[in-house]
């Protein structure tokens, strides 16, 4: 009796908590298809707050800058930080756990700070102005850090001698990475990808100070708050959370089906 207690008041919290975590985002995606924006009950459904948006080119330019900035800074973060962990697990030299401390070092920085930091780098040291290729940069900074937690976490389990065998009978460590590491270490470069495109793409502070006049979907969200909640911020808002829905929909059904494997070994 106690142990079905329990499984049904364990049940009633996860319950609450995806209820707590999805039901903003859930009526945000409701809002966006009601023509009151302020009480929107009884339902009346209309798509005009997405005809608004689609019709502010200025939103096509921010959603193309977002994309380069997540892309770059995807690619940017998922190679130092797959290099840095190979580095630090592969070759036991000394100093390598306060590599890795200052590697995961800007997880305890501010995005302000970070962002006034890169700017003031960027344009003193590299003579980089505010563009995107400075935004890039700047977010591959923090970027870095949360990917190297993702490629660590699925390294610390890979076996080394793997390598070792395959020079050992005459393969380069180029042809070695390509042709043994990268096969098997590939889920977690796609994790790392993944989580930092999605912090630089959604990234407002540190962009800000490294972009200029360079709209972002982030920064015009941001400049229109500023003066009310129009009703193209939740078509926006609704749209981003939806591809995100549905891109996890895709990535389960891949999984489900086999064509995606993804295989953790001891």
């Amino acid at each position: 009796m106690r142990l079905s207690l329990g499984k049904e008041v364990m049940r009633l919290m996860v319950v609450g908590l995806y209820v707590f975590l999805y039901a903003p985002i859930g009526y945000i995606i409701y809002v966006a298809f009601q023509q009151d924006s302020v009480w929107p009950f009884p339902p009346s459904f209309t798509l005009e707050h997405f005809d608004s948006l689609m019709a502010l080119d200025i939103y096509h330019v921010g959603l193309l800058n977002s994309l380069i900035i997540g892309s770059g800074t995807g690619v940017l973060a998922t190679l130092l930080a797959t290099a840095a962990v190979i580095g630090v697990l592969r070759y036991r030299v000394p100093g390598r756990a306060l590599a890795a401390v200052f590697f995961l070092s800007p997880l305890f920085i501010a995005h302000v700070l970070i962002g006034i930091a890169t700017l003031m780098f960027n344009r003193t040291i590299l003579g980089l102005p505010g563009h995107i290729a400075a935004a890039i940069l700047a977010n591959a900074t923090y970027a870095t850090a949360f990917a190297f937690l993702v490629v660590l976490a699925q390294l610390a389990r890979y076996d080394w001698r793997y390598d070792e065998a395959a020079m050992v009978f005459g393969a380069t460590p180029v042809r070695t990475f390509f042709h043994v590491t990268l096969p098997l270490i590939w889920p977690a470069m796609l994790g790392a990808f993944i989580v930092s495109f999605l912090l630089a793409f959604n990234n407002l502070e540190i962009s800000f100070y490294n972009l200029g006049a360079t709209p972002t979907l982030p920064t015009l969200a941001w400049g229109k708050l500023r003066h009310g909640i129009s009703e193209e911020l939740y078509a926006l808002a609704a749209l981003l959370n939806l591809t995100v829905f549905a891109l996890l929909g895709v990535f389960y059904l891949l999984l489900r089906s086999g064509l995606l494997k993804i295989e953790f070994r001891d």
